[in-house]
């Protein structure tokens, strides 16, 4: 069984990152969403990793052969214990690709059987990314547009809590 890995912070998940789980859903036989957590962020997200791992279950339920799971792992490692041969990774611009090719390298470097498949965003996603939408939303801005509408409601909830509303 072919078990691919697409490593995220998600907060929170975009139609862009929808849109790279779909694709590479049919690529393999299963796809673990993972919520990462950036060590340098861990304070400052809108959701927790929990939480998020919650949000993009919401919105992936009809995708039979994906799972979503969130870790403190290094990405090598929590490859090497779900047994995946392949990470995911969207790329929006040339400029992720520099770092993607660096985090490949790195990975491949600490677990030799993982390989990195580096998937274009489609282009009608590549201006989209978590911090755009948190930004909206911080201005009330309509949503639609940017995150999967069955998180939409979630996303302003927050973000009026946040405001103290």
């Amino acid at each position: 069984m072919k078990t691919a890995i697409y490593p995220g912070s998600f907060d929170p998940i975009t139609l862009g990152h929808l849109n790279i789980i779909k694709r590479a859903a049919v690529c393999f036989d299963k796809l673990i969403v993972c919520v990462m957590v950036n060590s340098d962020k861990l304070h400052t997200g809108l959701f927790t990793p929990p939480e998020r791992a919650e949000l993009i279950r919401k919105v992936v339920y009809k995708l039979p052969n994906v799972e979503v799971d969130w870790s403190t792992t290094l990405l090598a490692e929590y490859a090497r214990e779900r047994k995946a041969c392949t990470l995911v990774k969207g790329l929006r611009a040339v400029s992720d690709y520099e770092n993607e090719l660096q985090m490949a390298l790195l990975n491949r470097k600490l677990n030799p059987r993982l390989d990195t498949m580096l998937m274009p965003s489609s282009a009608k996603y590549t201006y989209i990314s978590s911090s755009v939408v948190k930004e909206m939303a911080r201005y009330g801005a309509d949503l639609s547009d940017f995150v999967p509408r069955e998180i939409i409601d979630d996303v302003n909830e927050r973000m009026r809590q946040r405001r103290g509303e």
